[in-house]
């Protein structure tokens, strides 16, 4: 299995933003010769750039791709993006020092163990080939798990006071009712097969007194079923519109003929009275949304933290001609939400 790294994954999964024109910004630090950028006083080196440059070109080989041509749209996509990547890097490491965060020594030998073990089962041969094969150094490596500790202690910083409250998970209940409803159920039995003809057989098989549980795992087609001599649970309005008019129009014990669907030609044979639409109780399901409620509003207090962050890093980040990403048009904007607590 690769062992793919946090700037290598931000590479591929962050949406890429066409690059801008380079050029001196009013008002902004001056970048010195041999960077691309400068976060307050941290400068980006293009040693560094060019690293992740390389390291994407051997990721593209890795698939089997081309790596886009210098000057093309797709390789400015490329740069545009590992370049966000280190400001932003850069950016959280600063705030990081702010917020008195710290990554020991310990912590990121502990997390690097734990990768060998999950991707090469601490099989240290097999991490150094991978290493080679990726062009990366044991230090380059230890530093970006050192920047995912990092990122991982300040989501947690800022997402440690948020918290959901029994109004709160009342609210999205109430809201959301027809998410737990439950519809009218019924147990029953079925045989689905190819032919009308084979149908017809097993349905007189049946009226003869054979087994439905015996036919079913002999002949059925429907493999969720066939294990369980074609039992099944049948809910109203999630089957094929035939086979839901038998099976909730019949009597309990009631055998089909021959039913035609999308799938094939079915019997189905009734094994219980139908069993009331219902919804699920709220107890039954508090955990599950609060789960959810506590998700989204984590998820929202860190995207409120990292477009403070952006503003405020507005003026103490530039860029080296050429290396000014577009401004992004998505994803800054805050998430509202609409329960109480």
């Amino acid at each position: 299995m690769t062992f793919s790294m946090r700037k290598t994954i931000s590479l591929f999964a962050l949406a890429l933003a066409a690059a801008g024109c380079g050029g001196e910004e009013a008002g902004k630090p001056d970048v010195p010769p041999g960077a691309i950028a400068i976060v307050g006083e941290f400068e980006i080196a293009r040693t560094e750039f060019d690293r992740l440059i390389e390291q994407a070109k051997k990721t593209f080989e890795a698939q089997e791709q081309d790596f886009p041509e210098a000057g093309t749209p797709e390789y400015e996509d490329v740069k545009s993006s590992i370049v966000t990547s280190l400001v932003e890097e850069a950016q959280w490491g600063q705030e990081a020092s702010e917020m008195g965060i710290k990554v020991t020594d310990q912590e990121v030998t502990k997390r690097l163990d734990e990768l060998k073990e999950q991707f090469f089962q601490g099989d240290q041969k097999k991490y150094e080939e991978e290493l080679e094969r990726q062009g990366l150094t044991e230090q380059q490596v230890r530093d970006e798990i050192r920047s995912r500790v990092v990122s991982e202690k300040i989501y947690n910083s800022v997402t440690k006071s948020v918290k959901v409250t029994d109004q709160a998970i009342q609210a999205y209940y109430k809201k959301n009712e027809a998410q737990f409803e439950q519809p009218e159920s019924r147990e029953v039995r079925h045989i689905l097969v190819k032919s009308k003809a084979k149908a017809q057989d097993i349905y007189r098989q049946l009226q003869n007194g054979a087994g439905f549980a015996t036919l079913a795992k002999k002949f059925t087609e429907d493999e969720a079923s066939k294990a369980e001599g074609g039992k099944m649970t049948a809910q109203k309005g999630r089957t094929v519109a035939p086979f839901d008019k038998f099976v909730f129009d019949a009597e309990t014990g009631d055998l089909s003929e021959p039913i035609k669907t999308e799938f094939g030609w079915h019997v189905i044979e009734v094994l219980t009275d139908a069993k009331a639409k219902s919804v699920t109780p709220l107890e039954d399901v508090k955990e599950s949304i609060s789960t959810t409620l506590l998700q989204q509003r984590q998820n929202a207090a860190m995207r409120r933290w990292v477009a403070d962050l952006k503003e405020r890093y507005a003026d103490e980040t530039a860029y080296a001609p050429g290396f000014a990403p577009a401004p992004s048009t998505t994803g800054t904007q805050t998430e509202t939400t609409t329960e109480t607590g």
